[in-house]
């Protein structure tokens, strides 16, 4: 597995796999446009040619909002998410960004144990942020010096 810059070959897959994964997911031109983005950067989990998970984030200034994560549900349980936030995190830090935020479904047990694993602590709470179905969703965040 290699962890790559999304591209334009990567758009179906990835909006694709959203549509897998989330009750409210991204449009192929939405995933696309993030490629024109001066903000945003998406990684992608190859293997083979083929997408086994993306992380996506958008930075303005120093601090930078995850906006997606997904991994193949046949590709679960490797370490794929972890390895994907990681590089996110490595990269991020050499673009001069300070900070990493997130929402997360108060009740994604497994997705808040990888952050809490990662070094993220919870910031806050929206409440009723998720639609389909409706749920709070927690804030974390991680820091790190630059």
């Amino acid at each position: 597995m290699k962890i790559i810059p999304m591209n334009e070959s990567h758009v179906a897959q990835v909006a694709a796999l959203e549509k897998q994964c989330f009750s409210d997911p991204w449009s192929e031109n939405s995933v696309a446009s993030e490629l024109e983005n001066p903000l945003s950067l998406w990684l992608i989990a190859e293997e083979d040619g083929a997408v086994c998970g993306y992380v996506g984030s958008q930075t303005v200034l120093d601090e930078t909002d995850m906006m997606n994560i997904a991994v193949h549900p046949d590709c679960r349980r490797k370490g794929i998410a972890a390895a994907l936030i990681t590089e996110l995190v490595s990269r991020l830090k050499a673009r001069g960004s300070r900070v990493l935020r997130l929402e997360v479904r108060e009740s994604n047990f497994s997705a808040i144990a990888l952050y809490e694993a990662l070094g993220f602590t919870q910031l806050g709470l929206r409440k009723n942020y998720y639609r389909n179905p409706k749920e709070n969703a927690l804030i974390l965040g991680k820091e790190w010096e630059i």
